[in-house]
C-alpha cells in the first residue's frame, strides 16, 4: 500500500507527552475534538504520513497539518480550542435574564 508523500514535519514526544495524547485518545470524558487531535499526533509520530493519518481520521490533510503545526509550536497546549471559538452564551454571567429575576 502507498505510505504518500513524506513529510518535512517530524513529530517527536517525550515519554510525557505520549503519555499525555494516550490518555485523552482513551478518555471517554474529554472532548472529541482533541481526542482526534491526539491520535493524529500520535499517527505521525509513530512514521504514518500525514494522508494516511488523514484517511484513518475521516478529515482532510488541511485540518492533520494545521494541528501539527499547533503541536509543534506550542505542544499539549496547541491541541485545545482557540479562545472565542463557539457560540456566545445567551444569557449574562449571572445565570438568568434580569427581567425574569424581577419576576421571581
Amino acid at each position: 500500500m502507498a505510505q504518500g508523500r513524506k513529510t518535512r514535519l517530524v513529530v517527536c514526544l517525550s515519554p510525557e507527552e505520549r503519555r499525555d495524547l494516550e490518555s485523552w485518545q482513551r478518555s471517554k470524558t474529554i472532548r472529541s475534538s482533541l481526542q482526534r487531535r491526539a491520535r493524529a499526533i500520535l499517527l505521525l509520530a509513530d512514521g504514518c504520513s500525514v494522508s494516511e493519518a488523514a484517511r484513518r481520521l475521516g478529515t482532510r490533510r488541511k485540518f492533520v497539518y494545521l494541528w501539527v503545526g499547533r503541536f509543534l509550536e506550542r505542544r499539549l497546549d496547541g491541541l485545545g480550542d482557540k479562545p472565542g471559538r463557539g457560540r456566545k452564551p445567551f444569557f449574562p454571567y449571572g445565570g438568568r435574564h434580569p427581567r425574569r429575576e424581577a419576576r421571581l
